[in-house]
């Protein structure tokens, strides 16, 4: 996929995954966009160490907002943690 590609599915991504997750996440579209794009990584990640995709296969779009909301999760811990 080419990199313009790879920002707008990282965005759309992201916009689902904090529309899923509850809570308010403020962040820009950039950390949206990157959320997203992280959020795929991650996915194709654990695919591939429990051998559901191959090296060069891609996460799909549900285990890539799935890999997002656990990211946004993680982000939250941090960031209610800097608070204290």
């Amino acid at each position: 996929m080419s990199i313009i590609g790879t920002i707008i599915v990282g965005f759309i991504v992201g916009l689902i995954a904090r529309a899923i997750k509850p809570g308010n996440d403020r962040m820009g579209l950039i950390m949206t966009t990157l959320l997203g794009i992280a959020g795929a990584f991650l996915a194709r990640f654990l695919g591939q160490t429990m051998g559901l995709y191959g090296p060069n296969d891609a996460a799909g779009w549900i285990a890539s907002v799935i890999g997002a909301i656990i990211l946004l999760f993680i982000y939250g811990l941090i960031r209610g943690r800097r608070g204290m």
